[in-house]
């Protein structure tokens, strides 16, 4: 009687602690998968500043100008038509007021004024096309690689909006042109911490105050690829925005060489021998790009490449360390598998010739880029969501889409993010696309100089 008493309790308390765990791994799942569907962000627009018309500068006035100015050699003039002549920009990139006076005398009010109007106009466009309130928005996030100024830009869009006291900024500066991409990483990591909130990124440049009218050749380069330009983009983490929202960030990979001595120093801004600032750029970038690119996009190849490609890879490079006899060629991976619409940052005709040529990827997929460099120039870390804008203008994004964005600037530094299309993009839905009045008119046929520019290139084995 005893021991039947006992087993009777002892299989009710089994039960009984069965069922409390059953409960518990229960309310542990559904608090993970709150939590995951929580920490989804969402990209719920963005908004690109187009400059008005009379600030367009082509490549013949720019010489006018510059030859005008009599700030520089014949040397060196002839050296920047010849840059001129093979990068790929077009007649319709904007420049800032400054550029077409006489004398560059840029002041601190100026600078701030292209500043405003660039970052202004941008976020305007974006709270009226999402229609999100001011004090809903948590995190602030600017990136402008030179300006720099006091109270900071965050703080100069706060007064502005009036967004709350509450309110996470962060000014990031200094960072190149990848600055943006490290933007959208940042913000993904504040957003796994602050729940039910949006994010605004900002990218922009400043070109009032650093155009270069020295005698040294090798800081002649960014007067002439650099144009005016500005994007404000909106991030939130509220799962009721799933159905509301363009895209979907799926993967943000950020690599950073700058412990190296010949990739930190490929990009500098200094003064030249008599005093004057510039940005250096040296013959180690394309070196130092290479290094830093190619352990990005393999760390990348790992989260979107279709398990085909990744066994085919690793089969080859297994066989080519155990077979070092044999004439194994490297398996370059076919990233067109896993990307539909690629928009790397547009450094210019070199960089986007030897992506493509490195990457594999059609004349169709370079596109956007190709486009935004002639139409809008190297506007820096916010050239990414001019490409964006194309492709949505064309009316090219489907419900479904892998997009690509990868930029790389000094430091040196590269970043990809992948984003997945949450549904397929009317053409005609965004007024405010800075494409939408002129891209019946694109793509443009680009004629190429008979004396090319180096092609900058990737090693095809992409470790």
């Amino acid at each position: 009687m005893y021991n039947s008493h006992t087993t009777i309790m002892f299989l009710t308390l089994s039960n009984t602690i069965i069922m409390f765990l059953a409960l518990l791994s229960l309310i542990c799942l559904l608090i993970i998968i709150t939590k995951k569907a929580s920490c989804k962000v969402y990209l719920i627009n963005f908004a690109c500043y187009k400059p008005p018309n009379s600030l367009q500068c082509s490549k013949e006035l720019s010489m006018k100008l510059a030859r005008q100015s009599g700030y520089f050699s014949e040397d060196l003039l002839e050296f920047m038509k010849k840059i001129y002549e093979r990068n790929g920009i077009g007649d319709s990139a904007y420049v800032t007021e400054k550029c077409f006076g006489l004398i560059y005398d840029p002041s601190m009010k100026d600078a701030r004024m292209e500043i405003e109007t660039n970052i202004f106009s941008a976020v305007d466009m974006l709270l009226a096309k999402t229609g999100v309130r001011c004090d809903d928005i948590g995190i602030l996030i600017v990136n402008c690689c030179i300006y720099n100024t006091m109270p900071s830009v965050c703080s100069m869009i706060v007064n502005r909006y009036k967004f709350r006291e509450s309110i996470i900024t962060y000014s990031l500066v200094g960072m190149g042109c990848s600055a943006g991409l490290g933007a959208i990483g940042l913000a993904k990591h504040l957003l796994q911490v602050n729940q039910n909130t949006y994010a605004l990124i900002v990218s922009t440049e400043s070109l009032t105050e650093n155009f270069y009218i020295g005698k040294d050749r090798s800081k002649i380069l960014p007067n002439c690829m650099f144009r005016v330009g500005g994007a404000a983009i909106l991030l939130s983490n509220r799962p009721s925005d799933h159905n509301n929202s363009k895209y979907q960030l799926l993967h943000a990979v950020h690599t950073n060489t700058s412990s190296s001595d010949r990739s930190y120093n490929c990009i500098q801004r200094e003064e030249d021998n008599v005093g004057m600032i510039g940005i250096t750029v040296t013959k180690d970038l394309v070196a130092s790009a290479i290094a830093t690119i190619k352990p990005n996009i393999a760390a990348l190849g790992g989260k979107i490449l279709p398990i085909k490609e990744q066994l085919l890879y690793i089969i080859t490079y297994i066989a080519r360390k155990l077979l070092p006899s044999v004439n194994i060629q490297p398996y370059q991976p076919n990233y067109c598998n896993a990307i539909d619409h690629f928009l790397p940052h547009v450094g210019g005709k070199m960089v986007l010739d030897g992506l493509q040529k490195s990457l594999g990827f059609s004349n169709i997929a370079m596109e956007a880029s190709r486009m935004t460099l002639y139409r809008y120039g190297n506007t820096s870390s916010s050239s990414i969501w001019y490409e964006l804008a194309y492709v949505e203008a064309k009316g090219r994004v489907k419900k479904g889409d892998q997009v690509w964005h990868i930029a790389f600037g000094s430091g040196f530094k590269c970043s990809s993010v992948i984003w997945r299309a949450m549904k397929t993009l009317d053409a005609n839905d965004d007024d405010n696309n800075p494409w939408m009045d002129e891209i019946s008119g694109f793509p443009v046929t680009l004629t190429d100089c008979d004396e090319q520019m180096p092609v900058y290139s990737l090693p095809s084995e992409v470790d």
